[in-house]
């Protein structure tokens, strides 16, 4: 659980690190501390915390580009494919 998130939180720190856009790095940055917090918290995200992280990384996606949106783009796929590991409530 932990690696899935531990990797898509390296991968915004990088896309954060090439951001053009301040807004677009100021949501890159909250996304990748929360995934930090989950990573050393004992307590999981459950889907409708992670549908809304997703939502966010989405719509920054959609405003990014170069390695800042490959980036942002890995950490979705990471992400997605940890939230189907989890049950839903």
């Amino acid at each position: 659980m932990t690696e899935q998130l531990q990797q898509a939180r390296d991968d915004l720190e990088e896309a954060a690190k090439s951001a053009d856009d301040d807004d677009v790095r100021d949501d890159i940055r909250e996304t990748a501390e929360a995934f930090a917090d989950y990573t050393m918290s004992d307590t999981a995200p459950d889907h409708a915390i992670l549908d809304e992280r997703l939502n966010t990384l989405r719509q920054v996606s959609q405003q990014a580009d170069g390695n800042t949106k490959d980036k942002v783009d890995s950490a979705i796929e990471t992400t997605e494919d940890y939230r189907e590991t989890i049950d839903q409530a």
